[in-house]
């Protein structure tokens, strides 16, 4: 299972954004395996980014999100009090974003690589990430 960083999510469903060919296949692979997962946090934060005029969902935000929440392609992990337990543990270097601090939190948890271009997550070393 491969945890996507919600950037990731959205570039690989809306085809844009900066994933590379062999991104792009091996997120449809993983896919196609049911080994895709995205944080609560990501739903939430899309839905921020789309209220903003950040991200354009079409037809419409709720849709959209039903359809990039399929359970036959990926898996939602909830929230819950042990993830907000564990970011408080990142090192204070981490910076201050709660969605990654969470998000992070939840690769840490879960064990999941975490697919990310997020560099500061990368350098920060606290979550195993995905290649």
């Amino acid at each position: 299972m491969v945890l996507l960083d919600t950037h990731i999510w959205l570039w690989w469903l809306l085809g844009d954004g900066n994933l590379i060919l062999a991104e792009r296949e091996g997120l449809d692979k993983l896919a196609s395996e049911r080994n895709l997962a995205i944080s609560w946090v990501s739903v939430w934060e899309t839905e921020m980014l789309e209220r903003k005029g950040r991200v354009s969902l079409l037809p419409g935000f709720q849709s959209w999100i039903e359809q990039a929440t399929n359970p036959e392609f990926i898996t939602v992990l909830p929230a819950d009090i042990a993830v907000v337990l564990a970011q408080r543990n990142l090192p204070e270097t981490f910076h201050g974003d709660p969605a990654d601090r969470l998000i992070a939190a939840t690769s840490i948890l879960s064990c999941y690589p975490l697919a990310t271009h997020d560099q500061r997550i990368k350098k920060s070393g606290v979550c195993e990430i995905w290649e």
